[in-house]
């Protein structure tokens, strides 16, 4: 696999059971570039630590006094060096490569796995520890990609040279045979509370990052209410304790690099002081002792990937641990709960295609029915319980704790008779698309945001018009004249998450974006709870035009949204209390009036005693409001 290959055709479906199973067939699907990356990584420590040779060679010849061996030595060192260098820019090129289509892998597996779960991922896994596994873990587990096969060739090259000097000089090559492992393994029962370190200081980092998200989203909240500062003062705490986890973390480091610095240098001293007697005896040549000690030299080098890999491999773990629990999540079935495949495959996608769906759009769990067809409004007056019915319609089951108002473990919901949940991924999202009560813009230019799958049948012109946003409209062409850009507003950039617009014209881009794509049906929930009465009730307008023939579901609460729809369905606690229009509710039933006027509990009293009522047992005050909010948006 080459870089310019990416992003994979299919990366594949992961084995997500355990950190070290997911490292392993991250591994197993890159062994083309590990088996490259060591070859070159042989060569290249193969001629590094083959210099004594030559350079024992060279020493003995000057002691010989022999020209002609000198000149072969020298011959022997230029030919060394070519092949060093040559090792190790293609070992640095095959390894970076490795590193890079193994990081590649695995964010393309989040992001295929975002895609599958939607908006039901940051209720599974806290959008903190997302962005924190698609980064600082990825790059970890790219690291150790990378280091493996730096590790398999340092780890043939020193079984190599040891076998090597124990053949050459047996009396000197046996101690250095039995010190290099007792080197290698010294550092391992340091890895344990080095790795505990590094995973107390991601922890932190992990909640830091989290709260600098959550903080980051509700900036303009809390510049509302004034409560920077005491963000501000529990980020400051939280990255306190994020540098102190550092600090222990790198002292932990700091000492293992000084284990590996010191016992290397011992063993160098000690293989020294007994060839120096050995050669005093006579035993050995002068030439065999420069020979092994610069053989011991150049072995510190392959040396040092042990403790790399040792420290990538403590690092990698709980990232890859991390990003497997992430990966291991699965698209909820009522069915068939839990039954997650083995090797992490999305049995969404596993299954078979199927026809279209369409029909009617029926909630088990509460009751609810839209009819095909029809703009149906659902009221809850729980915006908790609101979300969690939008997943159910989306094909995700909700499986929400006692005591909470909603049902536990509840069904998806069935289009036509078939639940969404049983259907293939794309099926049920082709047929229902769900729009949250807080979309996400992403950063570009509008047409970039409006150029989303479509049936073809309504324009982006259009879609804009039915979702007032022409006042976003005049405002990118402001800032379209501003950077002397002629493109017009369509082509202005949007910064991520729409940042430099307003909350209102957010949720319009949003809206608009859905009516483009034309769904079978289409449920959005608190479209228009940021915009003005006059705009909001032109929007209904709009969407019960353009929607015409096409189930529409719409949760809120709003009275101008509720008069437009064909059918109001009340939902507390839940459960469908009560359907009709909303004119019907508002006369019949009383809960259905206190959630949509806010009626107070004086209000209600003085209703009940029958002072003031108006019209269908209304109060003043209620009346009179829903009649100008209904009279100014005519």
């Amino acid at each position: 696999m080459h870089i310019r290959d990416l992003p994979y055709t299919d990366p594949g479906r992961p084995d997500v059971r355990s950190g070290p199973r997911f490292l392993f067939w991250l591994g197993r699907n890159q062994l083309g570039g590990q088996v490259k990356a060591a070859l070159w990584g042989l060569v290249h420590m193969a001629a590094l630590v083959s210099f004594p040779i030559a350079i024992g060679f060279g020493v003995q010849a000057v002691m010989d006094r022999s020209g002609s061996r000198l000149a072969m030595a020298g011959a022997l060192m230029v030919g060394l060096t070519v092949l060093t260098a040559l090792g190790d820019a293609m070992l640095h090129r095959a390894a970076v490569t490795n590193w890079i289509t193994a990081a590649a892998r695995v964010q393309q597996l989040l992001a295929r796995k975002a895609v599958e779960l939607g908006s039901a991922l940051t209720r599974k896994v806290a959008a903190g520890e997302v962005v924190a596994v698609s980064t600082g873990d990825v790059e970890k587990i790219g690291w150790f990609v990378e280091a493996l096969s730096r590790f398999t060739a340092a780890a043939i090259t020193t079984v190599a040279v040891c076998v090597a000097l124990v053949l050459y000089q047996p009396a000197l090559g046996v101690v250095v045979a039995v010190g290099v492992p007792a080197l290698a393994l010294a550092v391992l029962p340091l890895l344990p509370r080095a790795a505990r370190r590094a995973d107390e200081q991601r922890e932190k980092a992990g909640r830091a990052t989290e709260l600098a998200s959550d903080t980051v989203a509700g900036l303009r909240v809390l510049r509302g209410i004034g409560g920077e500062e005491l963000f501000l003062g529990r980020y400051r705490h939280a990255s306190h304790e994020v540098r102190v986890a550092a600090v222990r973390s790198a002292r932990m480091w700091a000492l293992i690099a000084a284990v590996q610095v010191a016992l290397p240098g011992l063993l160098l001293i000690g293989v020294v002081w007994y060839g120096a007697s050995l050669a005093g005896d006579g035993r050995i040549e002068v030439g065999e002792l420069v020979t092994v000690y610069s053989a011991v030299t150049f072995l510190l080098y392959p040396l040092r990937h042990f403790e790399e890999i040792a420290m990538a491999y403590s690092f990698s773990r709980p990232s890859a641990r991390r990003a497997a629990r992430v990966l291991a999540l699965q698209r909820s079935s009522s069915a068939s709960e839990g039954a997650a495949a083995v090797d992490g495959g999305e049995r969404g996608e596993a299954q078979e295609a199927t026809a279209p769906l369409g029909g009617d759009l029926y909630d088990p769990a509460s009751g609810m029915l839209a009819p095909s067809g029809l703009l149906t409004a659902v009221v809850c007056g729980d915006p908790d319980a609101a979300g969690r019915l939008a997943d159910r319609l989306g094909g995700h089951p909700t499986h929400d704790g006692p005591g909470d108002g909603d049902h536990v473990g509840a069904p998806s919901a069935l289009l036509g008779g078939v639940a969404l949940d049983e259907v293939p991924l794309t099926t049920a999202r082709a047929a229902v698309l769900v729009q949250d009560k807080d979309p996400v813009l992403l950063s570009g230019a509008l047409t970039e945001l409006l150029d989303v799958p479509r049936s073809g049948e309504i324009s982006a012109e259009t879609a804009l018009e039915a979702a007032q946003c022409g006042d976003v409209l005049d405002a990118l062409a402001q800032a379209s004249a501003a950077e002397a850009d002629d493109a017009g507003p369509m082509r202005t950039r949007i910064t991520e998450r729409g940042r430099s617009l307003s909350g209102g014209q957010r949720q319009r881009l949003a809206l608009a974006r859905s009516l483009v794509t034309d769904p079978e049906v289409l449920v959005l929930d608190e479209p228009t709870s940021a915009v003005d009465s006059h705009t909001e009730a032109r929007i209904a307008d709009g969407v019960r035009r353009l929607r015409a023939g096409r189930t529409t579901i719409v949760l809120t609460s709003s009275p101008l949204l509720l008069d437009r729809a064909d059918r109001v369905v009340f939902v507390p606690d839940g459960a469908a209390a009560g359907v009709g229009t909303h004119r019907e509710l508002l006369g019949t039933d009383p809960a259905y009036r206190a959630v949509v006027t806010r009626e107070t509990e004086d209000e209600a009293a003085v209703r009940r005693a029958g002072r003031g009522t108006g019209p269908a047992g209304h109060g003043p005050r209620e009346i009179g409001r829903i009649e100008e909010q209904i009279e100014e948006s005519a």
